[in-house]
């Protein structure tokens, strides 16, 4: 048995056959291309998988040697990677700079940090394991654009109508190159070391031009340089150890076109809200002194209502048989919905969603599953309140796990308290959320608003009722 038909084997006891298969054959047929910076969702798309079991999949397979995981920091506007890292404290820096757009980018996991999974050097080597080795184009596809950038393999004929021109400089060396500039905004960027220069053509054409230009490791980004139209002669001295490949690109309607390619990618957030990464990866996802922010994330907190009475009633060891039987259904329904439980808190549990609408609709099936336990058992006494809000938050470490702070899981928590057996209370910023509302005419459930006060905040807030 081969080594990857082995580990795919050991695989196969954690995800569905039909995953491991898909995988298994992407790792020995697949074009080099197609293994580096692997996108999860769109591998599920591809072979028509669940995307929520692909990602378990490519988690276990990185456990299991077959994939290496990479963070990458990704430029909002042009999708390039600004800086990949082997874990998220890798990424110790506030602001990333895209010398391509001129733009300071922050580390947001919603929005800026993706994940993606290269297979292992070991399991099957591909050029991407050695950059230096593609070609100016590979390099640039392949290296500096991202798995969220809907790019050609080819990308040469793709951009020849954006490109002047390209070409690549031994370390060390001086190259002279003579180039047409029309009037216009022209990008000269390196995507090595992710130099860039502004070009600003205007004004009476000159054909004598001579612009000499220093590339090294300094990162150097955003100046902008006033040249007249006309043919210019590019004297470019690479003063670094590697090979640099400048290019010149158009500034333009085309070359946004082909920027604004994007498809969905495995974002940070919704990896650290994957049931399966926080088994895996329990502990070292941060740093005790980073913080990254989230835009919004979708909390639910629930608590047994009358637990400590349940206890009296049927004695310590009863009650721990059922209180544990109802966390095994929270994880289930939870991870079933596309979130993952943060952590326990006595009968409590706080759980966190990409969505509001996934945040609903465990909401609503912990209530099914809790019904059909009670009735299982004969009984009628056990009740979960439910409290669900979304926002901003802040992703920290606390007590040695990857945790989450800010007033958004105070306010989660606080409606947790207030609920009530027949009602889980949800904010508006849960309600107004397009698919969440769906989802609850969908189920049937018809609102019931109101007003709260929640310590900690200065005035009553619009608080919603969804029927169990």
């Amino acid at each position: 048995m081969s080594d990857v038909a082995s580990r795919v084997m050991a695989m196969r006891q954690y995800v569905d056959d039909g995953i491991a298969s898909a995988m298994a054959h992407l790792i020995e047929n697949a074009p080099d291309f197609a293994l580096n910076r692997v996108n999860p969702l769109a591998f599920a798309r591809t072979n028509g998988l669940s995307e929520q079991e692909s990602v378990a999949a490519f988690l276990h397979a990185t456990q299991l040697g077959l994939f290496e995981l990479s963070w990458n920091v990704v430029c909002e506007s042009c999708g390039g990677v600004l800086y990949q890292a082997e874990s998220l404290q890798g990424i110790d820096q506030h602001h990333y700079n895209c010398a391509f757009c001129s733009l300071d980018c922050e580390p947001m996991l919603d929005e800026t940090v993706e994940i993606t999974f290269t297979v292992a050097p070991r399991i099957r080597h591909i050029a991407a394991h050695d950059p230096d080795s593609l070609s100016l184009w590979d390099y640039t596809r392949q290296i500096y654009w991202s798995s969220g950038s809907d790019l050609p393999e080819d990308l040469a004929p793709a951009v020849s109508d954006t490109v002047i021109d390209a070409f690549e400089i031994a370390p060390g060396a001086r190259m002279a190159r003579q180039v047409q500039l029309n009037e216009g905004l022209v990008i000269l960027f390196d995507p090595v070391t992710h130099s860039s220069r502004f070009l600003e053509v205007t004004g009476e054409a000159d054909n004598t031009r001579r612009l000499p230009i220093e590339i090294d490791d300094a990162h150097q980004a955003g100046e902008t340089l006033r040249l007249a139209p006309g043919l210019l002669t590019l004297d470019i001295e690479n003063r670094t150890n590697r090979r640099i490949m400048p290019i010149l690109w158009v500034a333009g309607d085309e070359l946004n076109d082909i920027l604004a390619r994007r498809v969905p990618v495995l974002t940070a957030k919704r990896l650290l809200t994957h049931q399966t990464f926080r088994d895996i990866y329990r502990t070292n996802v941060l740093d005790v002194n980073q913080r990254f922010r989230i835009t919004s994330l979708t909390f639910l907190f629930t608590d047994l209502k009358g637990s400590t009475e349940l206890y009296d009633q049927i004695g310590d060891l009863a009650a721990f048989d059922l209180v544990r039987s109802h966390f095994q259904l929270m994880y289930q329904v939870v991870s079933g919905h596309g979130g993952a439980v943060v952590k326990t808190i006595g009968d409590a549990i706080m759980a966190t969603f990409p969505t509001p609408a996934q945040g609903v609709a465990a909401a609503l099936d912990i209530r099914r599953v809790i019904d059909e336990l009670n009735r299982r058992d004969s009984r009628d006494d056990l009740f979960l309140k439910v409290g669900l809000h979304s926002g901003p938050c802040l992703a920290v470490l606390m007590n040695e796990r990857q945790d989450y702070f800010g007033q958004t899981v105070n306010i989660a928590s606080r409606l947790q308290n207030i609920a009530t057996s027949d009602l889980i209370l949800a904010t508006s910023a849960v309600i107004e959320d397009e698919e969440a509302h769906a989802l609850i005419a969908e189920r049937g459930r018809t609102l019931q608003a109101t007003t709260a006060l929640l310590r900690g905040l200065s005035g009553e807030i619009p608080v919603y009722g969804i029927p169990a």
